[in-house]
């Protein structure tokens, strides 16, 4: 039996690109789909200093089954994901998974934005500017013809920096602004930050606009406001379970009335084809992220089969 591997944060770096990241997140989502995948919500227990959280995944037709598991709180965060053969019920591997985490977030919203986007989408508006802000526009430009992208964040040295910064690794025009209102005029908005109140607002959307709403899964904070999601034609969700206790701008939208769990459309369906991400040009449409484990063990496998193409980890036994 082959060694189970230790993968490093670096050597993920070296074995997981954002192509990658898009083929194997949306290949989960089309094995979902046939009902070949199955995915476990977050679990969270509390620490001393936050929580532990632990979610699982299994994909029959891949032989996968994995976790990952976080301890997370006032001294930071650190992920690993364990991932399983189960062609012989062994451990593959152990994955330093905080950069895959970051890689396959983005991919994530990138799948969203392939399916739900406008075809002709060109422009992005970005409103945070931290690491994940990073792969949320490398994957959106993966998928679409981006030709350039606006970047808001409350520190005009970080979004300064970022603009910079993704400018000379896309090779487009990525422009900071002053305000979060002045990135909802792109095709595309992406919001990924940590903020408890909304940042972008339903009067600031015009139509034809596809959201990504990725850095929020806390029922305690709202990237967008109410508002913003009643005007959205298509709401969509990772994972309907997991949107209910973690998605806070949905919570909020369904206590004061305003949306409705039956018309969260899970991302599985609209790539795997039973539902279509949008019908005309005119609609507005919503991909809200929360992270789910299934990602994480398409992402750890393929970072195992190249580690392995490239001998690459530590082999543990």
């Amino acid at each position: 039996m082959t060694a189970p591997l230790y993968i490093t944060e670096s050597q993920v770096e070296s074995l997981f690109t954002m192509e990658a990241a898009v083929r194997v997140v949306e290949e989960a989502f089309i094995a979902r789909a046939k009902g070949d995948a199955f995915n476990e919500p977050r679990r969270r227990l509390p620490t001393s200093s936050g929580a532990y959280n632990v979610m699982f995944a299994t994909w029959r037709g891949n032989q996968i089954a994995g976790l990952k598991s976080y301890a997370g709180g006032s001294g930071g965060i650190n992920f690993h994901v364990l991932l399983y053969d189960t062609s012989n019920n062994s451990l593959a591997g152990v994955i330093e998974a905080n950069r895959m985490g970051q890689i396959r977030t983005g991919a994530a919203s990138g799948v969203a934005s392939k399916y739900m986007a406008r075809d002709d989408a060109e422009t992005v508006g970005i409103i945070g500017s931290g690491y994940q802000a990073e792969t949320q526009l490398a994957a959106i430009a993966h998928v679409r013809n981006i030709k350039s992208a606006k970047v808001f964040s409350r520190s005009e040295e970080n979004r300064n920096s970022y603009a910079e910064r993704m400018s000379e690794a896309l090779g487009i025009d990525v422009i900071p602004v002053s305000s979060g209102e002045e990135t909802a005029d792109a095709d595309i908005i992406a919001t990924i930050t940590n903020s408890q109140d909304p940042v972008l607002l339903g009067e600031w959307l015009s139509p034809g606009t596809h959201i990504n709403a990725a850095g929020n899964n806390s029922w305690l904070k709202r990237e967008i406001d109410t508002r913003a999601v009643s005007a959205c034609d298509i709401v969509s969700v990772d994972d309907v379970e997991q949107a209910k206790f973690e998605c806070g701008e949905l919570m909020r939208a369904t206590e004061v009335g305003r949306f409705s769990w039956d018309l969260a459309v899970p991302i599985h369906d609209i790539v795997g084809g039973r539902i279509s991400g949008r019908d005309n040009a005119e609609q507005i449409t919503l991909f809200e992220s929360q992270g789910l484990a299934l990602e994480d063990i398409a992402a750890c496998q393929h970072i195992v089969e190249k580690a392995r193409e490239q001998g690459v980890g530590l082999a543990l036994r």
